[in-house]
């Protein structure tokens, strides 16, 4: 009996630390390139990277996933009016990700943006949800 539960806790005690390993923080940094590669208010599809990354006309970056969130087939960038669209079921989305037209009800995801060294960086590891836009998820060179 004692062996047994020794067993049984040995067993929580290691699923625990397997658990722990799984929650630490992951990234897959992406270099984009350097901040003087990219001219304001222009979209740039990093296909190998699956994002967008976009700079504003105030030198601010966002870096969006080209997954749709109806259904996440992949969106095409629109040059004309700087937004995109998803060839599947016609939704529409602005320059900043945000759905213009149904059927998808939220904005495109984002990813995370670092400038190191005058080089923009992305981390592609998981893309972050979000309601809508707001000036905050921009990232600037300091």
């Amino acid at each position: 009996m004692i062996a047994a539960a020794s067993i049984e806790g040995f067993f929580l005690i290691k699923g625990g630390i397997h658990k722990a390993d799984y929650s630490e923080k992951k990234s897959n940094w992406f270099k984009a390139g350097r901040i003087s590669d990219f001219e304001m208010n222009k979209t740039y599809p990093f296909t190998s990277g699956h994002f967008y990354l976009r700079r504003f006309e105030d030198g601010g970056f966002l870096a969006m996933s080209v997954k749709c969130t109806h259904l996440g087939c992949i969106v095409n960038n629109d040059a004309g009016s700087g937004g995109f669209h998803c060839p599947c079921h016609r939704s529409q989305f602005d320059k900043y990700g945000e759905v213009l037209s149904a059927p998808a009800t939220r904005p495109l995801d984002t990813f995370p943006i670092e400038i190191r060294n005058g080089e923009i960086w992305i981390d592609t590891y998981q893309p972050v949800k979000r309601k809508s836009f707001d000036k905050s998820q921009l990232s600037y060179v300091s």
